[in-house]
C-alpha cells in the first residue's frame, strides 16, 4: 500500500492530545505542478480557440483594422459613412463623462471590431463556397483547367497562413443530400451485374415504387435534418452501425495496425515500450496544441479533423440498448496489463513528461513484479470482448461502486491501454509467412482477455520488442489512427532511438514512485459472467482465418506506367481473384472518405461494376491482350468515377441508410430499403494509405516499412481485405475469413490474388524476367 499513500497529500489521526496532522510535501508538490500543468493547457486551448475562431484572419489583424480606421479618421475622412457617429450617440450613459475625443475613439474601435468580424464572416463564407467546388477531382490527372487554377489561387488566398488542426472546421461545407432518383439510378446500375434479368426487373420495380411513393416523403425529413445538423449521416452512422451493435466488437468491429515488417528497433520489451509510450504522448501534446497539420488534398482542399478530438482519454461504455463514447481531459497515465494484473503507470512527474528511459524503467518494474492476479482479475478484459448486454449488466451490478469502480475508472479514463504481452510475434522463425498470420491474429484479438477492446486504442508490446495496436472503431476511422501510428513508429526509430545495448536513451530519476497496482474484489457470480463472455469471444477468435503477405514483384510504380490508378488496379485484381475462387461476382465494399465535408466519415464505393465484370469475363476467357487492356482501362476509369462521386457526397449507401433510419422513426416499412440494407458484403475491402511519407526514408532505409493493418470478415461467408501500397514496389495484403465457412480460405484467396496480379501484369509486360525493363510500347499505342 506504500504507493497508494504517496498519492495522499495529508493524513491525520485523532489522539488524546488532539489531531495529529501529517503533510506529504512531495504529494503537495505533485498536486501544485499538476494544477499548473492543467492551467497551462487551458490557456493553450483558449489561445487556439481564439485563433481558430477568427480563422482565416488572425487576432493581430484586428489591431491592423483599428489602426487603419483611426488613421483614416485623422485625415478628416469618415470611412464608416456616419456609423461611428451613430455608435457614439448610442453609447451607454456611463461613457458620457468621457471627453468627446475619447468617445469618438471608443466608437471607432467598436466600429472597427464589427467591421473586422464582418470581414471574417465574409471570408469564411467565401472559403466555404470555394471548398464546395469539387470539379477538380474529376479532371484528368495532370490536365488542370483554368477554372481549377483560379479556384486553387482563391483557396490559397482565403485560407490564410499556418492553419491549426481545427482551423478549417468552420469553413468546411455540409454534406449534400443527393436526389432520390439519382441515388436509385446509381444503385440499380451497381446491382445489375449481380442479378439475373428476373431479379433485376423485380428490384427495378421495387425501386420505382419507392421513388414515386415513400421516397420523397423520407427525403423531405432528411433535408430538414441536413439544414440544422453539421452532417446528416455521421451521428446516425456512429450510433446505429457501431454503438447499437449488441454483438462482440472484438473481430467484428475493432481493427489493428502492425509494426515494421523487417526491423525490430530493439529486442528489449521494456525499452520498446519506453519509446513507444513517450512518442504517443509527444503526439498527444502536438494534438492538444493543434500543431498536427490539417490533411490537405492537392495541398489546398482541407479534410475534416473532428475525429482527432477523441483519440486519447476516451472509452466506449457498454449499455443495454446502446453504448456510448465518453471522453475525458488529459489523463496523465496509461493503464497497463501484464500477466493478469492491471497497473496504473503515470507518464508525468513534477509536471514534465517522463523521458523514454524513465518509462522503460517503470515498465521494467511491472515486468519484474512477482505478485499474482487477484480472483477474477486475469481474464476480466474478456467482458469487453463478448456480447455487449452481459457486459453492460455486469458493469452496472459489480463495477458501479467501491473498489471495483475506482479501478475500472482508472482503466476507462486512461490516456490509452497498454498490454505487455508474454508472446513473441513478427516475421520470424522457419516459416515467416505463418508467423505473420499469427501476428495479425494476435493483434486482432489476442487471448480475448488481455486487451481492453473498449478503449479508443490499445498498444501491444511483445516480449521480443515487436509492437502493434488494436483500435475501437466507433470514435474514428482507420486513417486517423494510422496517422498517430505512423508518427509513433517514425519517432521511435528515427528521433528517439536506442543505445548500443538496446535501452532507451537518457537518465532515470530514482525518486519516481512505482507503478500502482489496481485492486479488485470480483465475486464468484461476476467471475462466471467473465467465463461466459470469454467462451463467446474465444469461439469467435478461433473461427477467424487470417493470411498476411507482401507482394513485391511490382507495385504502384509499374502500375502507373500502365496509365491506370493503382487502387482501381488492385480492386480489379480482388474481383478477378474472387471470381476464380467462387465462380461468381459479389457485392463489393470499398471504404472511401467524405472528410471534404464537415464531420465526414466514410462512404461506400461499390467497386463491382458492369465494366469490371466485362473486363474479368474477357480475362478469364483469354480473349486477347488488346481487348483486355482496353476493358481494363474502362473498368479503371469507371472505378475512379465511382470513388470520386463517393468522396464528393454523391454516393449510394449512406443516403439509403439514412432514408432507412427515417422510415424506422416514422414507423413505415419499405420493401425496397429492407432488401437493400440486408444485402451481404461478401468482399469488404479497404486501403490504408501512408499519409506522412516525409517521416520515412524508403530509399535509404527500405527495411523500415510497416505492413499496415487489417480487420475481421464482415460476412460469415465472405472475405475482409485490407491492403496498403508502400513505396513504388510493394503491396501488403491482410485477408480474413472464417474457418466455419467451407467456401472461404484466406490462404487460397491470397494465392489467387497473387496470381491475378501477375496475370494482369502480363497484359502490359510480356517480359516477366525483368518487368522494370518491359516493353511498354503497346501500352502507349493503346493510349
Amino acid at each position: 500500500m506504500a504507493e497508494a499513500h504517496q498519492a495522499v497529500a495529508f493524513q491525520f489521526t485523532v489522539t488524546p492530545e488532539g489531531i495529529d496532522l501529517q503533510l506529504s510535501h512531495q504529494a503537495l508538490t505533485e498536486i501544485y505542478l499538476s494544477v499548473l500543468r492543467s492551467w497551462k493547457k487551458r490557456l493553450i486551448r483558449l489561445k487556439n480557440s481564439v485563433i481558430t475562431g477568427v480563422y482565416p484572419a488572425s487576432p493581430s489583424s484586428w489591431l491592423f483594422v483599428v489602426i487603419a480606421i483611426l488613421a483614416t479618421m485623422y485625415t478628416r475622412s469618415d470611412p464608416s459613412m456616419g456609423l461611428i457617429a451613430k455608435i457614439q450617440e448610442h453609447l451607454p450613459v456611463r461613457y458620457h463623462s468621457l471627453s468627446a475625443q475619447c468617445q469618438t475613439v471608443l466608437s471607432a474601435v467598436l466600429f472597427s471590431t464589427m467591421l473586422w468580424l464582418s470581414l471574417i464572416f465574409t471570408m469564411r463564407m467565401c472559403l466555404k463556397q470555394l471548398l464546395s467546388y469539387h470539379r477538380w477531382m474529376f479532371e484528368p490527372r495532370g490536365k488542370m483547367t483554368n477554372t481549377t487554377k483560379v479556384w486553387l489561387t482563391l483557396v490559397r488566398i482565403f485560407s490564410g497562413r499556418q492553419p491549426l488542426l481545427y482551423s478549417y472546421q468552420g469553413s468546411l461545407p455540409n454534406l449534400p443530400v443527393p436526389a432520390v432518383k439519382d441515388t436509385i439510378k446509381r444503385y440499380l446500375e451497381s446491382v445489375q451485374p449481380l442479378k439475373n434479368p428476373e431479379e433485376f426487373e423485380r428490384m427495378t420495380s421495387l425501386a420505382a415504387n419507392f421513388e414515386s411513393c415513400l421516397g420523397n416523403r423520407l427525403q423531405w425529413y432528411l433535408k430538414l435534418k441536413a439544414l440544422w445538423a453539421s452532417n446528416y449521416v455521421s451521428d446516425w452512422w456512429e450510433e446505429y452501425i457501431y454503438l447499437r451493435g449488441r454483438g462482440p466488437i472484438m473481430v467484428n468491429s475493432n481493427y489493428y495496425g502492425m509494426d515494421f515488417l523487417y526491423v525490430t528497433p530493439t529486442p528489449l520489451q521494456a525499452a520498446r515500450a519506453g519509446n513507444t509510450l513517450h512518442a504517443a504522448f509527444m503526439y498527444r501534446r502536438k494534438l492538444n496544441k493543434e500543431e498536427v497539420k490539417p490533411w490537405l488534398l492537392m495541398s489546398s482542399a482541407p479534410c475534416c479533423s473532428y475525429q482527432f478530438e477523441r483519440m486519447f482519454d476516451s472509452c466506449r461504455i457498454p449499455g443495454t440498448i446502446t453504448d456510448s463514447v465518453q471522453h475525458w481531459q488529459d489523463s496523465d497515465y496509461v493503464a497497463v496489463y501484464h500477466r493478469g494484473r492491471y497497473f496504473r503507470l503515470r507518464m508525468y512527474s513534477a509536471g514534465r513528461l517522463l523521458s523514454p528511459r524513465e518509462v522503460e524503467s517503470q515498465v521494467q518494474k511491472i515486468l519484474d513484479d512477482p505478485s499474482s492476479p487477484s480472483p477474477g482479475e486475469e481474464k476480466l478484459g474478456a467482458l469487453t470482448a463478448g456480447d455487449r448486454i452481459p457486459w453492460a449488466k455486469a458493469r452496472k451490478e459489480y463495477f458501479s461502486s467501491g473498489l471495483n469502480k475506482r479501478s475500472l475508472d482508472c482503466i476507462e479514463k486512461a490516456a490509452f491501454f497498454v498490454t505487455l504481452d508474454d508472446d513473441e510475434q513478427g516475421m520470424m522463425g522457419e516459416d515467416p509467412a505463418a508467423s505473420l498470420d499469427r501476428y495479425a491474429k494476435s493483434l486482432l484479438h489476442g487471448k480475448c482477455y488481455d486487451r481492453w477492446f473498449d478503449k479508443s486504442f490499445s498498444v501491444v508490446i511483445y516480449k521480443n520488442g515487436k509492437n502493434g495496436l488494436n483500435a475501437e472503431h466507433s470514435w474514428a476511422d482507420a486513417p486517423v489512427v494510422a496517422h498517430l501510428w505512423e508518427y509513433v513508429l517514425a519517432t521511435d526509430s528515427f528521433q528517439l532511438g536506442y543505445n548500443e545495448e538496446g535501452h532507451c536513451k537518457g537518465e532515470v530519476d530514482s525518486s519516481l514512485a512505482r507503478p500502482q497496482r489496481l485492486s479488485w474484489d470480483i465475486p464468484p457470480e461476476c467471475q462466471e459472467k467473465i467465463a461466459q463472455s470469454l467462451s463467446i469471444a474465444q469461439a469467435l477468435a478461433d473461427d477467424v482465418d487470417f493470411h498476411v503477405f507482401s507482394f513485391r514483384d511490382f507495385g504502384k510504380g509499374m502500375i502507373k506506367k500502365f496509365r491506370i490508378s493503382p487502387d482501381a488496379f488492385i480492386q480489379l485484381v480482388l474481383q478477378l481473384a474472387y471470381y476464380r475462387d467462387r465462380g461468381a461476382f459479389c457485392l463489393t465494399y470499398e471504404a472511401s472518405m467524405t472528410r471534404l465535408f464537415r464531420e465526414g466519415r466514410t462512404e461506400t464505393v461499390r467497386s463491382c461494376s458492369n465494366e469490371s465484370c466485362a473486363n474479368i469475363f474477357v480475362c478469364v476467357d483469354h480473349q486477347g491482350a488488346e481487348v483486355c487492356r482496353r476493358l481494363l482501362r474502362q473498368a479503371s476509369e469507371k472505378h475512379q468515377s465511382l470513388y470520386r462521386h463517393a468522396m464528393t457526397g454523391a454516393g449510394i449507401d449512406r443516403h439509403l441508410f439514412c432514408l432507412y433510419v427515417v422510415s424506422k422513426y416514422l414507423g413505415v416499412e419499405s420493401p425496397f430499403l429492407n432488401e437493400v440494407l440486408s444485402e451481404p458484403w461478401r468482399l469488404s475491402t479497404s486501403q490504408t494509405p501512408v499519409q506522412q511519407v516525409e517521416l520515412f526514408d524508403l530509399v535509404n532505409h527500405p527495411e523500415y516499412v510497416s505492413c499496415g493493418g487489417g480487420f475481421g470478415p464482415v460476412a460469415d461467408d465472405g472475405y475482409g481485405v485490407s491492403y496498403s501500397i508502400v513505396g513504388e514496389n510493394m503491396i501488403n495484403f491482410h485477408i480474413s475469413c472464417k474457418h466455419s465457412c467451407p467456401q472461404t480460405d484466406s490462404h487460397k484467396y491470397g494465392g489467387l490474388i497473387r496470381q491475378a496480379l501477375l496475370d494482369l501484369q502480363l497484359l502490359f509486360c510480356p517480359d516477366q524476367k525483368d518487368p522494370s525493363k518491359a516493353d511498354l510500347r503497346q501500352t502507349k499505342k493503346d493510349m
